[in-house]
Order: structure tokens, then sequence, then C-alpha cells
């Protein structure tokens, strides 16, 4: 427990209301999207980069560890209360402070939903692509901690490369500024883009510079349907092999087909082994020319080929992916999921891998994927609370993450590393490169201070 004088500080600090010291109150923070809890010792919200600055002071202080925290929608433990560590929440801060469309830049604080920021460019006209599918709830600093994907980053990338600058509080409590408003690399070293994707362990980010674009003047939504998810996989590589980049290139099998269709009732065919949504957007006389090449590429292999006719039928479609997670829980009431990504050439080579892991071990998986970049997300469906059930996912999973490294792939491509994926690293990396990465956390945080016991340990 914390002590009643450190107690007293932070609600002098952010007040009464920003503190949370109960059991019950603790326990809502003890979780994220994963099937791992932890217990911290408080949680504060401050609502300034003054009041961030006082209370990474005041644990400094009596020796107390701190883990930040969004809105919880991670999949990789990151946000877990760990080591006897206090949670800062940042969901307080969240005001947009500029939109600046001449400069295509927008200043926001880390609490910010993804959502939100995007309602309000949209009424200027432009919009932020990175767009993962928690965007309704996760905020612009949990999407910079972990640099989350989205449906859109086959085309415009993934959240470091909207990442101008960054305002951060080091654990000493000082306060730096990476980069800044323009778009050519900061001189020297690149401190924004090692603190895009560090989950909280080297600062704690307060001030966020996102680059912004304006919404493109047209759009097209299509579905290609397939007898087979094996299929769908090679149509992808077949349009990467072609040159063509759409918009989104999305992939769910039929197992998310049918539970996604029970909660929106799009209109999916149940009977579908794969779909595969794709979406091109740009100048409306560009539309036509793009969508008859990618119609004949998917068509040779496709049962069905169709374009979305309306606004309502494009928002069905995107409703069903967007609540592919979630909707599994009809199956059963637990899922394990990856984000291993591979090269694009060697998705249907992953596609494969995937199904021989169900096969292998037993265990049910649907895939939904960013096929355009080939980052899949394999959802493996069990109950948590059968223990030897539990270790054959936990199984199933290293063998994924196995199979992508085998494929020249990586073991996460959005969901960052946290306390899930963190055994599997040194897999990935060679001894040295690890020892660069503890190296970097103890120059930044020699007192391991800062989210300890993610990514890596020291």
């Amino acid at each position: 427990m914390l002590s009643q004088a450190v107690v007293k500080r932070l609600k002098e600090i952010v007040g009464e209301r920003n503190v949370v010291t109960d059991k019950v109150g603790l326990l809502t923070y003890g979780y994220d999207g994963t099937l791992l809890s932890g217990e911290a010792l408080g949680v504060v919200s401050p609502q300034t980069t003054e009041q961030v600055v006082e209370i990474v002071k005041l644990m400094n202080e009596h020796d107390i560890k701190l883990v930040p925290r969004g809105a919880g929608t991670n999949e990789s433990g990151g946000t877990i209360p760990s080591e006897k560590s206090v949670v800062i929440s940042f969901t307080k801060m969240t005001k947009i402070h500029e939109i600046d469309t001449e400069n295509f830049v927008a200043v926001v604080e880390p609490g910010v939903i993804n959502f939100d920021l995007q309602v309000e460019l949209a009424k200027k006209n432009f919009y932020f692509p990175p767009d993962p599918s928690s965007f309704k709830a996760s905020t612009i600093g949990g999407n910079l901690g972990e640099c989350s994907g989205g449906p859109k980053c086959f085309k415009y990338g993934v959240t470091r490369d909207y990442m101008l600058g960054l305002e951060v509080v080091l654990p000493n409590g000082k306060v730096i500024q990476t980069g800044g408003r323009n778009f050519q690399s900061e001189p020297g070293y690149d401190l924004t883009r090692i603190i895009v994707g560090s989950e909280g362990i080297l600062g704690l980010v307060t001030k966020v510079f996102v680059r912004i674009l304006p919404i493109p003047r047209a759009k097209k939504t299509m579905l290609a349907l397939y007898d087979k998810v094996e299929d769908a996989s090679q149509t992808v590589a077949d349009i990467v092999a072609a040159g063509i980049i759409p918009t989104t290139l999305e992939l769910m099998d039929n197992l998310l087909i049918n539970t996604t269709e029970d909660f929106t009732h799009a209109g999916l065919p149940r009977d579908a082994g794969a779909v595969l949504i794709i979406e091109v957007d740009g100048y409306p006389e560009d539309m036509d020319g793009q969508v008859k090449t990618i119609g004949e590429i998917a068509s040779k292999i496709a049962k069905e080929f169709k374009v979305a006719q309306t606004a309502v039928e494009v928002d069905q479609i995107w409703t069903s992916r967007r609540s592919a997670f979630g909707s599994v829980a009809r199956v059963r009431p637990s899922y394990g999921v990856n984000d291993i990504t591979v090269p694009r050439s060697n998705f249907p080579k992953a596609i494969e891998g995937v199904l021989k892991v169900a096969k292998d071990f037993g265990v049910t998986i649907g895939v939904v994927a960013h096929a355009g970049d080939g980052n899949l997300h394999p959802l493996i469906l069990f109950d948590q609370r059968n223990k030897e059930e539990t270790e054959t996912v936990h199984a199933a999973e290293q063998a994924l993450c196995m199979m992508a490294l085998d494929l020249d792939g990586t073991i996460s491509g959005e969901h960052g590393i946290g306390l899930v994926k963190k055994k599997y690293l040194d897999k990935e990396f060679t001894p040295a490169a690890m020892e660069a990465f503890r190296k970097i956390k103890r120059s930044f945080d020699p007192s391991n201070r800062f989210n300890p016991g993610k990514i890596i340990d020291l």
C-alpha cells in the first residue's frame, strides 16, 4: 500500500478525484486486452505536463515505479502493473491543442481517443491515417506506445510514420521535446522514433505532434469471396506482385465471417471460406481503373467479386471487420490473439502455417489479417478456466511466432512486446541487438522506474 503521506501529496498534485487507492478501483486498472493481471499500489490521473513532472519526482523520492496507461486496450500486457508500481493514467489529458491544416499538423495530448481526433479532423476535411480496430476506444498515446497499425497501413504506413514530434517527461523528471512541426528528420538522433513503440519504458509522452492528411476525394470498397482462405491469401500475393497498392486489403476467414455476421447482419455469405475487403482511394477519375484491375486479379480465384454501392453497405462491411475480435466470444469465452507479420510475398505460406498449427495442437483458430502488409491476427479460441487447454494455447502461440520468424517475419507487427512476447524477443534479435536495447533503456532510465519488466529485462 501507498503511505498516507504519498497519497496526500498525490491528491495535492492532481486533486482528490484523480487518485484511486481503494481495492475495487485498483482492480479495474489491473487488466488489459490479455489474460494477464496485476495490482497497482495506486492510480493517478494527471491533466498537465507539470503534474506529470511532480508525480515522477514524488515517485522517485519514494522509490516507486510508474506504469503508464491509456485506454488499456493493448494486447501485450504492456499496461499490467508490476513490481510494486503506481499506474499513471493519461485518460484525462484529452486536449486537442491545435489543428493546423496549412502545415498538415495536429497537436494533441496523449489521452485523446483516436476516433475523437478523427471526428474533429473530418470537420476540416482531414484525417489521421493510423486507425487500429480499437480506434473508438484506444488513445493516441497508446497508439504511439505500441506503434499501432490498422487497415490503412498497407498504403499509408503505421503510427511511427505520422509522429512528427513529442513532448516527453523523462524518468529523472526533466522535460524534453523531440522533433516538431516539420516533415524532415530531426537533427542528430531521431529520438521521436526511439520513443514511439517503446511502450512507456523510456519516457512519459505528454504532447504529440501528429501528421495529418486531407481526406481523399474518392474511394471504392470491394469484397472478394473465396471457397478457401488459402485462395484469398493467393489473391493478396497476386495484387502485391502486380504493383497495386490498395488503401486496405483485409482478410477474414469463415469462422470470423460467421461470428461477425451473428452480430452485424451485414449480409456476408456464411458459406464463404474467406473474404477480402479491398479499398482504394484517390481522385475520382482513377477509381474505375483501379477497381477494374483489382477485379480482374481477384476474379481469377474468387468465386464472387463485388463493389459496394452505398455508404450504408460500406459501413456494414467495416463494422463487421472492426467487430471481429469481440465477436468470437459467441464461440468460446476466451481468445489469444497474435500479431505475427511476414513479408507480403510469404503471406500464403503464413496462412498455411496457421492452419498447420491449428491442426498440430488441436485448437480452433480464426484468422483476421491486415493482409496487405503481411500482418496476421490468428485468434486462438479457448476457455481460460481450463488450465490444460490454456497451456496448449500458449504452446500454439509460441509455434506461431517461430513460424513467422522462419518466414523472415517478426513476432509483433503492431501489438508490441510487453510481457506476453518478451520471452520470444531474443529469438528474433541477436545477443548484440538485445544488449543494445538494454543500453538504450539504461541511458534513459538507469533505475528502471518506468514500466519495469516490459519488453526486456535488465
